[in-house]
């Protein structure tokens, strides 16, 4: 990636962290790097502070297609977006140098909420009951009934986002290579009049997943996209693809979506 480049860096608003944003700021535009502070013209986005700031980044960013986004882990570690750290710039700066730098293609989810306008996820969408009592939907494969889900919820992760929400409720780890989404069930109840597979599916890329839900005093769920909580008010009806839209980041030689999971959980 060459100096022309220009970068946009995104970071949460506290003290520290602007402090933090000022001095990666200062030590690229030392390198020869073009920054923006409008990140609509910007070919790099780097996301200052944890993997939670990373997914905040490219939402608030709007999934860009036409750029490379890049996570810089404050924590003195990596994590499964965060490549790069805060104290070790250098080899930040040594990538971006780079001529052609290699990118890696994280798939997102495509979730429609009755019927309105679809948005993205990186990692997943989370539906739950906000009330102290489990809710009902009838769960669709394309057009089969699959099954009627009576539960607290359920997760629908893209295989980068297997190894957060997903992992915690014994859900796979699903290669990012593999174009397909998982559906985890939470505290699914079993019983002579409600049935369900008790465990975690995954479905191809090609699929779409549609939840129906019961109107029975459960019609008002609490819903996220990623680590953000949703304002919907009633959801009658969720649809779930894999989108066609990927995020790119950097290829790295270390950085394998394996090795990510390796130095994360051992």
């Amino acid at each position: 990636m060459a100096t022309e480049q220009t970068i946009y860096l995104f970071s949460r608003l506290d003290e520290d962290m602007i402090h933090k944003k000022l001095y990666v700021e200062k030590q690229l535009t030392k390198e020869g790097f073009s920054l923006t502070h409008d990140h609509a013209q910007a070919t790099i986005i780097i996301s200052i502070g944890s993997d939670g700031t990373f997914l905040q980044a490219v939402r608030k960013t709007d999934f860009r297609q036409d750029c490379l986004y890049i996570g810089l882990s404050v924590k003195g570690e990596h994590g499964v977006y965060c490549d790069f750290k805060y104290d070790d710039i250098s080899l930040l700066v040594q990538t971006l140098k780079q001529p052609n730098v290699e990118v890696r293609h994280y798939p997102l989810l495509e979730i429609t909420i009755n019927q309105h306008k679809p948005f993205l996820c990186l990692n997943e969408f989370s539906i739950r009951s906000t009330i102290i009592r489990t809710f009902v939907m009838d769960i669709f494969i394309d057009e089969l009934l699959f099954e009627t889900f009576l539960g607290d919820g359920l997760i629908i992760s893209t295989p980068t986002g297997s190894t957060a929400y997903n992992k915690s409720v014994r859900g796979a780890v699903i290669d990012p290579l593999l174009p397909c989404f998982q559906v985890s069930e939470l505290a699914s109840v079993n019983n002579n009049r409600y049935r369900t597979l008790g465990t975690s599916f995954i479905l191809s890329g090609n699929r779409k997943l549609t939840l129906d839900i019961q109107q029975e005093g459960n019609e008002f769920p609490s819903t996220a996209a990623d680590n953000e909580a949703l304002g919907v008010k009633q959801v009658e009806k969720v649809e779930a693809v894999l989108s066609d839209k990927v995020i790119l980041t950097a290829k790295l030689s270390n950085n394998s979506f394996f090795e990510k999971v390796q130095r994360t959980f051992f």
